[in-house]
């Protein structure tokens, strides 16, 4: 028990560094930062080659690290991040996903994505105490922490920048008018923020021994879930945040198995937000200005409509791809349909309803082992099992978020995060009836009347179907009653509540109605790779759905489809290699955000210009929601 307890100390004292880099830039920009694990990655790759390759020790290494760790968070805030002051706060956030992509890609691009030991910088296993054995890693670890939290703390307190930016943390206009430069204070604060993540990114790989390219993104969750627990913003939260992380992961690893990491992490995500969503030791200072994970910046746009016999012509060219296309543009179709399909649903939560989501993986797994267990063990047929995926996907999703709706709009799309990642633990877990991490093999495909669906051109003509149904029964949605409810939600929830609108009840409904097509898609990937395992369901497929849409346009479902067939279709085509697949991902994404943030399949409106028919929408919106206002009434 001590040792495991003091492993959960040496993890959680790292945990605490990358999460008060994290808390330190979320509460001076307001920018919950993504990439900050993939900047813990960069530092710890950094100091793998130098220590391997030069031979370097501890105090050159770090001193490297530091130095090109601040000059990455420079770059990332003043080229990506000070570009979008002013505009919504979901806007920073997608770019920095975007960072973490282009980093996450090109860190494996250039060592490779194989495990690898990390060189002994310091002796990890040279100490004993009793019968606990440690490292002077360990102690140097922990007196790192130490040491750079009392730094900060000093310079916070003290120091003249500290001073400037504890006050633009608080108010920055007010900060601006009193004459501190707030950009260069943004500036100073991605430069610690970075450094602090690459010092976390050397002492995880002394602590773990053995490391990959890819661990940035899982690194950058766990310190997004820390900072979560401690109270974003707060740097003694994170700190508290990261030790309590730490020991509550080894406690349970050491009960339940490696195989519950993700389930403990998030499991405890979701159990804070429940019960105290401003962290364990919020105070009124350090409380977020503004929702940085909610709203959408689509004020300004519309959905490209196009006439009805275009939409017909095209429905017709989708039909007619299959019986033309080779089974390597069939494949590329399948693909591409499928996460139209997961896209489309969610122009509606993210989009219309303005609740960003960053766990649709969650629901395309259920969707996927739902189906495959229903068929395989059940004796069920293709068609039912494809429905009821959709059905348990939108369910059980429904349940995991049911008591974060009641929070605001920030911290539903953090629990979206943890009921991603809870899902696909406890299909992790649950090896009964899902074969744990072996997945689930012999998944037979699609049939009709009999018939096996057997050959890429019938698959894809299966998917071009079920797409365009998806499609719509979106639109329809987008445009009737319900869809204008959704949309006077996104555009201002405080005056749609004004109205007698219960604002969350409609994101959740949103959200369930995502999750179902999420679930159809996932039943569909199901059945045409005959084999799937939890690996498949990963952060990186939520990323990539929110992506598409933002491509696309984030209201937009045939702008859903567009961003599909760039993102997915193209690159399969092209015979893109995965990593750079990724990097073209994250780039992408950055610059839509950057200069088209209405994405491609949507016009932007000056408001001195709107038309008249903008304004019959406007006055719809308003009368759909007072006609709601009213049935709440009655």
């Amino acid at each position: 028990m001590v040792d495991t307890l003091f492993s959960g100390l040496i993890h959680g004292s790292v945990y605490a560094i990358a999460a008060v880099g994290m808390s330190l830039i979320f509460g001076v920009t307001n920018v919950a930062n993504f990439a900050q694990g993939s900047i813990v990655a960069v530092g710890m790759m950094i100091a793998w080659w130098l220590g391997t390759a030069l031979g370097w020790g501890i105090v050159p290494t770090l001193a490297v690290v530091i130095i090109v760790t601040a000059a990455l968070g420079f770059v990332m805030n003043f080229f990506v991040i000070s570009p979008l002051e002013g505009r919504k706060p979901i806007a920073a956030l997608l770019a920095t996903i975007g960072v973490g992509q282009v980093l996450d890609n090109s860190l494996q691009l250039i060592f490779g994505t194989q495990t690898r030991q990390f060189p002994e910088l310091l002796p990890t296993h040279n100490l004993q105490l009793g019968g606990l054995r440690f490292g002077t890693s360990d102690i140097v670890s922990i007196i790192v922490t130490v040491f750079l939290m009392f730094a900060l703390w000093s310079f916070l307190k003290f120091g003249k920048t500290g001073q400037a930016i504890r006050a633009t943390s608080q108010d920055p206009e007010a900060a601006r008018q009193m004459g501190i430069p707030v950009r260069s204070i943004r500036n100073i604060s991605f430069v610690i923020g970075a450094v602090l993540a690459g010092i976390a990114g050397v002492f995880v790989g002394l602590s773990n021994g053995n490391i990959n390219p890819t661990n940035g993104g899982s690194i950058g969750m766990t310190a997004f879930v820390a900072a979560t627990i401690g109270g974003l913003g707060s740097i003694p939260g994170a700190v508290v945040g990261g030790l309590v992380l730490g020991v509550v992961e080894a406690l349970g690893v050491s009960w339940l198995g490696d195989g519950a990491h993700d389930f403990i992490t998030f499991g405890a995500l979701l159990l804070i937000l429940i019960i105290r969503p401003q962290g364990l030791l919020f105070n009124s200072s350090s409380a977020v200005r503004s929702e940085p994970m909610t709203g959408t910046f689509l004020e300004n746009s519309r959905s490209i409509e196009l006439p009805r016999w275009v939409n017909w012509l095209l429905a017709g060219l989708a039909i007619l791809l299959p019986f033309v296309a080779n089974n390597a543009l069939a494949g590329a179709g399948t693909q591409v349909a499928i996460y139209s399909i997961a896209a489309v649903g969610l122009t509606l939560i993210s989009g219309s309803a303005g609740q960003t989501i960053l766990g649709m993986a969650g629901p395309f797994a259920t969707g996927a082992y739902t189906s495959a267990i229903l068929v395989t063990q059940f004796g069920w047929s293709f068609w039912a099992g494809l429905l009821m995926g959709g059905l348990v996907a939108a369910i059980t999703a429904s349940i995991l978020t049911f008591p974060v709706w009641k929070l605001s709009g920030h911290y539903v799309a953090i629990a979206t995060i943890g009921v991603g990642a809870v899902t696909v633990a406890i299909i992790r877990l649950w090896e009964p009836v899902t074969h744990g991490s072996l997945g689930i093999q012999g998944i037979p495909v699609p049939q009709i009347f009999g018939a096996a669906l057997d050959t890429q051109q019938k698959l894809l003509l299966l998917d071009v179907i079920i797409l365009l149904i998806a499609l719509w029964a979106v639109s329809r949605i987008h445009k009737s009653h319900l869809g204008h409810v959704f949309a006077a939600v996104g555009a201002d929830q405080d005056a749609a509540e004004a109205l007698g609108i219960r604002s969350n009840a409609y994101k959740a409904l949103a959200y369930a109605i995502a999750a179902f097509f999420a679930g159809l898609a996932g039943a569909l990937l199901a059945h045409q790779y005959t084999y799937i395992d939890p690996t498949i369901f990963n952060s990186a497929m939520s990323t990539l759905i929110l992506t598409i849409i933002v491509l696309g346009g984030m209201n937009s479902p045939l702008g859903a489809v567009i961003g599909s067939a760039l993102l997915i279709g193209l690159p399969e085509v092209l015979r893109f290699a995965s990593t750079w697949r990724g990097i073209v991902y994250g780039i992408l994404l950055i610059i839509i955000i950057l200069f088209r943030p209405q994405g491609l399949w949507s016009r932007s409106v000056a408001q001195a210009k709107i038309g008249k028919n903008d304004d019959k929408a406007t006055e719809n919106i308003q009368e759909d929601a007072q006609t709601v206002a009213e049935e709440v009434e009655a």
